[in-house]
């Protein structure tokens, strides 16, 4: 049924598209957006900019998130995926998918740094940011726009549009700066538990959600992505298979399912079963298992990166590199 909406949606935002090019000119949002600076972007066509449904802040970011410990969570399954952030000298935060599949950032701060885990499910991508910028701290929202099926992110402080998948901005006074990535990553809610249980979760946020349940129906089996024109990855790779991606080079999860551990480009990458998706069944708990990454330098440490669909990568990393181990 989810799918079914969506087809339902793209079809018809295509049929506004091809009404006019209000669509593709920024005056026909300044009405919303009337503090943007639309005079800077490094958008070169506008088409490439869409309504994803839910209008600005129709799908409410987060900020200053409650938590509760460990222990005193009994309602997240043991698949179901998290999203891990582990600062120096804080407690370890796990903040579950089920409450970013329906709010897609949280604005927090550990410790001094002040971050914003982000999730984009249309292509799985889950990066967590430091927010500051320019000398100021941002507050991420959802814009309700989307390019290449990725989330636009806009800042609340100077109402810039951000491209979440690359971290950089692209509509407005911050046009060209590149947030932070910080090295976090997905597991699976039992894997952080054995490693942290004197850990922190996110508690559950107060709105009328359904958490837990995925709108997203089996879309990572799906053979086409949700309002996405652009190229299908090249090698035969199918676009929604999910890619590791470290820089601009990626690895298909497919690869690293077999090998278990691969060690190229000056990092190790392993894989280990046990963590949920977050885009097949309708309970994320009883989804089918993708496994969970870690990724490392030859120090050990924890190298920033993203999992996301390999249609993803391709469209804003045309001249990427594939690790396909050929």
């Amino acid at each position: 049924m989810a799918l079914k909406r969506l087809g339902r949606l793209a079809a018809a935002v295509a049929v506004l598209a091809l009404g006019g090019t209000a669509w593709a000119d920024p005056s026909f949002w300044k009405h919303e957006w009337p503090e943007t600076d639309f005079s800077r972007t490094s958008i070169n066509n506008w088409v490439e900019i869409m309504s994803g449904g839910p209008p600005k802040d129709g799908i409410p970011a987060l900020s200053d998130p409650q938590f509760i410990r460990v222990g005193d969570e009994s309602r997240i399954g043991d698949r179901e995926p998290v999203v891990t952030v582990e600062m120096p000298g804080e407690l370890p935060r796990a903040y579950p998918i089920r409450y970013l599949t329906w709010h897609e950032i949280v604005n927090d701060q550990v410790g001094k740094t002040p971050i914003a885990v982000t999730f984009c499910p249309l292509c799985n991508s889950a990066i967590t940011f430091d927010r500051r910028a320019k000398g100021k701290v941002l507050t991420l929202g959802v814009s309700g726009k989307l390019r290449n099926s990725d989330m636009v992110m806009y800042d609340r402080e100077t109402q810039s549009w951000w491209q979440q998948a690359i971290g950089t901005g692209i509509v407005g006074e911050m046009t060209g700066v590149t947030l932070k990535a910080l090295p976090t990553w997905m597991e699976s809610w039992a894997q952080f538990k054995a490693r942290h249980p004197e850990g922190l979760v996110m508690a559950e946020p107060p709105y009328n959600r359904d958490y837990g349940r995925n709108p997203y129906v089996r879309y990572d089996s799906s053979a086409r992505p949700f309002l996405y024109s652009g190229e299908n990855p090249p090698h035969g790779v199918p676009p929604l298979v999910r890619v590791v991606r470290v820089g601009d080079r990626a690895w298909p999860m497919t690869r690293l399912a077999e090998k278990g551990k691969v060690s190229e480009a000056g990092i190790t990458i392993s894989w280990q079963a046990g963590q949920a998706s977050a885009l097949d069944k309708a309970n994320i708990g009883k989804s089918k298992d993708v496994g969970t990454i870690r990724v490392k330098d030859t120090s050990g440490k924890d190298v920033p990166h993203d999992v996301l669909f390999a249609f993803a990568f391709h469209a804003f990393w045309p001249d990427g590199q594939w690790m396909l181990g050929k």
